[in-house]
């Protein structure tokens, strides 16, 4: 098979490698029916994380189970599934509580990289959702987005308390910040404030249900947060990038009593304990547990309730994958879709 590497910063390749092998009884082999680029999988690209040696990369996946372990109950050869980019067992005491991204078992789910022709998938019945039944070509980029950033963005939702009666800020504009704007409005926000500098981002924001648009950043930003909520500054506020200008902009849009949710990968972030303390929020946040809300998603996907599949702007055969890269490095795509 074919796969992406990334062997130094801006050094992405479409490389000849092995076939994934069952390990365990509990694998799947899948072969992917779409993959893409992750704003996450920018921070090695560009040389903040730092590699050590040639890597497989992508952890966003949709794609037809090829074969599975001897233990594989839920899934079967032929199925259609969706993934996270966390395995699970789903059984632990963890999972059952709602966090199988911090799972006991706990372990990425494509160690070999989803940005590939194959991929291995561990803990294959706590981890892949399969669909009712072989999706319209036209709900695979809702599908796929499901296995990230839709339920990376839900998260935040989720973990910012958003709801009805509620004022939501979400704090970055990639396809996270934009679906965590969908996520506040599914899930009953009665106004939503979206922070961007981009015309075509904003668009997207308001189609996925902001009602504000906030150019401003900073002090500024925080300044017209407060006067569009009264002073008071938003029930609840979503960041969605990870730097520490980012996170500093949600603290302050957050009023007292407030709730905070974070799924930014954090990148250069300190909060003093006098932030901690002195601002009197509600802190929740970390890795996406996506698959909590995977049935859900897929449903409200397969119903055609929402369709988050319009953050992919830019669309390209896998062996492509290069210039995906470059795309997003660039800002010239929100978010870029591989196909094999």
């Amino acid at each position: 098979m074919h796969g992406t590497v990334l062997h130094a910063p801006g050094d992405i390749r479409f490389e000849e490698r092995e076939d994934p092998k069952i390990l365990k009884p509990t694998d799947a082999i899948l072969r992917i029916t779409a993959t893409c680029v992750c704003g996450s999988d920018l921070w090695p690209y560009r040389g903040v994380n730092q590699i050590k040696q040639p890597t497989p990369i992508g952890h966003e996946y949709v794609g037809v189970v090829e074969q599975v372990g001897a233990d594989v109950r839920n899934v079967k050869p032929g199925q259609f599934v969706v993934g996270s980019f966390f395995a699970s067992d789903n059984t632990c005491e963890i999972c059952l509580a709602g966090y199988q991204s911090r799972c006991i078992q706990c372990e990425l789910s494509c160690q070999g990289g989803a940005q590939s022709e194959l991929i291995r998938i561990p803990l294959a019945d706590g981890t892949l959702v399969a669909t009712p039944e072989a999706p319209d070509a036209e709900l695979i980029p809702s599908l796929l987005a499901a296995s990230d950033v839709l339920g990376t963005g839900w998260f935040g939702a989720v973990a910012a308390d958003a709801g009805p009666g509620k004022t939501v800020v979400v704090v970055g504009d990639g396809a996270v910040g934009l679906l965590a704007i969908l996520a506040s409005r599914e899930l009953g926000a009665e106004r939503i404030i979206a922070m961007s500098r981009h015309e075509s981002r904003q668009a997207l924001a308001r189609e996925f249900g902001a009602t504000d648009i906030v150019v401003e950043r900073g002090d500024e930003g925080i300044a017209r947060v407060k006067e569009l909520t009264g002073g008071y500054g938003a029930h609840s506020v979503v960041e969605a990038v990870g730097t520490e200008a980012s996170m500093a902009q949600a603290i302050g849009c957050t009023r007292p009593g407030g709730h905070l949710g974070f799924v930014g990968v954090p990148h250069g972030i300190e909060v003093s304990g006098g932030v901690l303390f002195n601002t009197e929020l509600h802190w929740h946040g970390g890795p996406a547990p996506v698959r909590r809300f995977l049935p859900d998603l897929i449903d409200r996907i397969w119903r055609r309730e929402i369709n988050p599949g319009r953050v992919f702007d830019l669309t390209l055969p896998l062996a492509k994958v290069a210039d995906a890269y470059r795309a997003m490095d660039e800002r010239r795509a929100i978010k870029a879709m591989l196909v094999p």
